[in-house]
C-alpha cells in the first residue's frame, strides 16, 4: 500500500480533453524518506516508517535525534507508517516520490478537518430549528434532552452543542487526476479535509472498498 505524506496547497480546476471542468485539490506530496523498517522480530509487527519535510535539529528531542542519527537521515517533522505490499521491499534511506502513483488510481486522503470552535446543535448536528415567529421562545435551542419521569436524565453522548471540527477525517476513493513529478504535486478530484497548508496522508484506496 503506497503511502505519502503531503501538504494541502488549495483547490483549483482543470479542463479535460473534452472541455469538461474538473475541480481538484492540489497536494504537495513528498518526497518522503524511509526512516525505519519495522519487523515482527524487533517491533512486533511489520511496517515501513516514512518521514516528510526536514526539521531543524534544535527542534528535535534527544530520542528522535538518536532515531534519525542511527540511520544517518536528516531529522523529519512528520512521520507515518504503512504496510508494504506483498513482494515489495523498501530500504532505509530510500526516497518515495509522486512517481509511485498512477493517474486514474483511487486514493484515500486523510487530514484534520477545519476547526469550527464551539457551535450550537443546529450547525453541529443538523437539527431542525423551532418556530421563528414572534414569541415562540424556541428558535434555535436544543430542546428537551430527556423525559421528565423516566429516565429523568440525559444519556451520555446525546447530540448537543459543543466543539465542532478539528477531527481526523478520511475521504475515500478520490480519483487521482494528474501527477506533476517535477513539482511533487498530486491533483485529486474534489475536496479533501483540512486547511491550506495542512498535512495530509495519501495512500492507495483499500481493496474491496465501495
Amino acid at each position: 500500500m503506497k503511502t505519502l505524506l503531503g501538504k494541502k496547497l488549495g483547490m483549483t480546476q482543470i479542463f479535460t480533453e473534452q472541455g469538461a471542468v474538473v475541480p481538484v485539490t492540489v497536494i504537495e506530496a513528498g518526497p518522503a524518506t524511509v526512516t525505519q523498517i519495522k519487523t515482527v522480530e524487533t517491533d512486533g509487527y511489520d511496517a515501513v516508517q516514512i518521514g516528510f519535510e526536514d526539521a531543524k535539529p534544535q527542534r528535535v528531542n534527544k530520542p528522535m535525534t538518536g532515531h534519525f542519527a542511527k540511520n544517518e537521515i536528516a531529522p523529519k517533522k512528520y512521520l507515518a507508517e504503512f504496510k508494504a505490499d506483498e513482494g515489495t521491499a523498501y530500504e532505509v534511506g530510500q526516497v518515495i516520490t509522486v512517481a509511485e502513483f498512477e493517474v486514474g488510481a483511487k486514493l484515500d486522503v486523510t487530514g484534520t478537518s477545519k476547526g469550527k470552535g464551539t457551535q450550537g446543535n443546529i450547525k453541529r448536528h443538523g437539527h431542525h430549528r423551532g418556530p421563528m415567529s414572534h414569541g415562540s421562545k424556541h428558535k434555535r435551542l436544543a430542546g428537551a434532552l430527556a423525559a421528565g419521569t423516566y429516565p429523568s436524565r440525559v444519556f451520555k453522548g446525546n447530540a448537543g452543542p459543543g466543539r465542532m471540527g478539528r477531527e481526523t477525517v478520511t475521504v475515500q476513493n478520490v480519483e487521482l487526476v494528474k501527477v506533476i513529478e517535477e513539482k511533487n504535486l498530486l491533483l485529486v478530484k474534489g475536496a479533501v479535509p483540512g486547511n491550506k497548508g495542512g498535512i495530509v496522508r495519501v495512500q492507495y484506496a483499500v481493496k474491496g472498498q465501495n
